[in-house]
Order: structure tokens, then C-alpha cells, then sequence
């Protein structure tokens, strides 16, 4: 006899149309009962009973309907471990509000004396607990479940989402750095440098021309997982430094401590690598004397810390563009690892210091 949209509030189409019918069949299924056991069994009298059960059918209905509603939306009963035992309470009490609504209405209408009101009750009021308790707590169960489903739904579109959001953020992480390795700059000073070890170092020359092309291979399937070994990230980090260590000679000065048990842990791919580029973009290229590089990783307060350091006069986040390196790499981050996670600029002393921070727990090994 009546209907509830558990844990959300009552409302849509649809959500009408399931209370009509309900209302509907538990006013024919109480109609048929009555008819049933009274006396003549007719079809005028079966009109009769279907009127009077359609007006309590309403009545406990809209009650039901908005008490099971709000009860299930603020999800009382599921945190209390009274899934059950609540809303049979709640129905209860509705069955006789409702009946006391119906029986009211039914004088009122004049299909019965005022005189007979509290018998009408007394009748109604046991049939009525029946029929609200079965069709009730089908419904109630019912709308519970179908809520459940479309939060599942819900989730796994977040899910897809997110995951359809880091891959184009990584997408667009590996075409910059392709771009980058690409542009003619970069390949010009690389092969020129190149040309110049050959007759001099014949031995490094090949070493680079391998490293150039693990660098390019790397940015090119970068994009088949969302993470990559911390020690592979590590080894096209230093690839990287010694291609554009022939480039600066001298003026580049870097090094690099990364513990080996933490080679293992997955990070993005590009992600230490990017900050070792904007470093040898804004800081050694662009002074005579050149820069020094620091890349670090750490354990400390069950958190994991990648650091990229440089003696420039460093830089804010503020001041960082959407869509640049930076900027994705700080959405890729909270895609793949949640707000637990952080890309922070700092000052330590006379290093420009870019630091990604992960949970320890949640960085798995791959």
C-alpha cells in the first residue's frame, strides 16, 4: 500500500509512476480481500470496497512515501544496523495515521456515518498493517536496491573518467616530451654533439646515439601505463643529463641518490624527467656559469619523496600556466594517486627545490 525511494529524496517521473501503481494494486488487492468475506459478492460491491481501499491506499501512501524517503536518504537505519527494524516502526505508525486520514475522509465523503468511524478503523487498521508491510517493504527494499545500482553506476563512470582523464593527461605528457626530443634544437645540439665526440671519443659518441634513442623510445610508449619502475624514470633521467651534458660540458653539474629498494615503486612516466628538463631549460641554459642538479628520493613520515633541486632563483606554482608541464603533472598526480598526494615548490638554502609527495602505502610496486 505504500512506496519509499531509499537514501534519496522522492521525486522523477518515474518514481511517480511506480507510487501510482503501487497505489493502484494495493487498493485492488484490499478491494478483492473485503469483497472476498462480505456479503452480496458483487461486482457493484467489489466498486464499492475499491473506492473506499483506493482513499486509504492515498492516504498511507503519500505518509509512507515521504517518511521511508527521508528516512532512507539520511541513511539512519544502514549506520545503525536497523535496516529492518526501522522502517517496520515507521510503517507501523503510518498504517494508523493512515487509516485515521482514510476513515476521516470516508465520513467526510458520506460513504460512511460519522457514527461508525471508529469501527471503520478498528477493521482497517489490521487489514491496512498487512498490506503496508508487504508492499512497503517490497518497495522499500526495492528502491534500496536500485539506488545501490545507480551509485555503482555512478562510480564506475567517475572511475572511467578519471582513468580517461590520466591517460590524456599522460597523452599529452608524452607528446610534449616527444616534441620536445624532436624539435630541432634539441636533435641539432644532440647530433652535433655527437659529430664532435666521434673522432675524439668515438666510444661516447655511440653511447649517446643509444641513450637518444632509449630517451625517444621511452617517450613514445609512455602511454601504455599510467605507471612506470621509479628505476626505469631514473635510468631516462640520466640518459638525459649525459645527452645534454655533451651539450653544456662543464656547465651542467647534477647528481643523483635514489636508494635501490625504491626503484621499484611506481611513479608516472615523465614525471622526475620533466622536472629535470624545466631545470635545464630555465636555469643552466640560461646562465653563462650553467647550473647544478640535485635528483633525490626518500623515505620519511611513511611518505615518499621525489625531489628535483637546482641553484636558480626558483618559482611558484601560482605563477604556473594551465596546460603547462607542470600544471599536468600535478593533475596526473591527483588522478592516479588522490588528494593524498602533492606537487610543492620550496627554498632550501640556495636550491630551488620541486618536490612530488606520495604515500608510502599507497605507491605499489610494479
Amino acid at each position: 500500500m505504500i512506496t519509499a525511494q531509499a537514501r534519496q529524496p522522492a521525486s522523477g517521473i518515474a518514481y511517480l509512476i511506480r507510487l501510482f501503481i503501487v497505489v493502484v494494486l494495493a487498493a485492488a488487492g484490499a478491494a478483492l480481500i473485503v469483497t472476498n468475506y462480505s456479503a452480496p459478492q458483487t461486482f457493484s460491491a467489489l466498486l464499492q470496497h475499491f473506492r473506499s481501499a483506493l482513499i486509504y491506499s492515498c492516504c498511507i501512501s503519500i505518509l509512507a512515501a515521504t517518511s521511508l524517503s527521508y528516512l532512507g536518504h539520511t541513511s539512519f537505519a544502514w549506520r545503525r544496523g536497523m535496516s529492518l527494524l526501522l522502517p517496520i516502526g515507521v510503517l507501523f505508525v503510518v498504517n494508523i495515521v493512515g487509516c485515521l486520514a482514510a476513515a476521516f475522509f470516508l465520513a467526510l465523503f458520506g460513504i460512511i456515518p460519522y457514527s461508525g468511524y471508529w469501527q471503520e478503523f478498528s477493521l482497517s487498521v489490521r487489514l491496512g498493517t498487512v498490506i503496508t508491510l508487504v508492499f512497503g517493504l517490497s518497495m522499500y527494499f526495492y528502491q534500496t536496491m536500485l539506488h545501490k545500482l545507480e551509485t555503482a553506476n555512478l562510480e564506475l563512470r567517475t572511475r572511467e573518467m578519471k582513468e580517461e582523464r590520466a591517460h590524456k593527461l599522460l597523452a599529452e605528457a608524452r607528446l610534449s616530451s616527444l616534441e620536445s626530443r624532436i624539435h630541432p634544437h634539441f636533435l641539432f645540439n644532440t647530433l652535433n654533439s655527437i659529430a664532435s665526440l666521434i673522432p675524439k671519443d668515438p666510444r661516447r659518441a655511440e653511447d649517446l646515439v643509444g641513450k637518444l634513442a632509449s630517451l625517444l623510445r621511452f617517450s613514445l610508449n609512455a602511454n601504455q601505463n599510467s605507471l612506470a619502475p621509479l628505476g626505469q624514470e631514473i635510468k631516462i633521467v640520466r640518459d638525459f643529463l649525459e645527452i645534454e651534458k655533451a651539450r653544456f660540458g662543464d656547465r651542467l653539474r647534477y647528481s643523483i641518490d635514489v636508494p635501490e629498494h625504491l626503484e621499484a615503486l611506481g611513479v608516472p612516466p615523465l614525471s622526475v624527467e620533466s622536472l629535470v628538463e624545466n631545470s635545464i631549460k630555465h636555469v643552466v641554459a640560461q646562465r653563462p656559469r650553467g647550473g647544478e642538479i640535485r635528483v633525490t628520493a626518500r623515505v620519511a613520515q611513511d611518505r615518499i619523496h621525489l625531489e628535483v633541486q637546482d641553484d636558480g632563483p626558483g618559482f611558484t606554482l601560482d605563477g604556473i600556466p594551465p596546460g603547462h608541464g607542470l600544471d599536468n603533472l600535478s593533475a596526473r598526480l591527483a588522478l592516479l594517486f588522490g588528494p593524498a598526494t602533492a606537487l610543492s615548490v620550496a627554498r632550501d638554502g640556495a636550491y630551488s627545490a620541486v618536490r612530488i609527495s606520495l604515500p608510502a602505502n599507497g605507491a605499489r610496486k610494479i
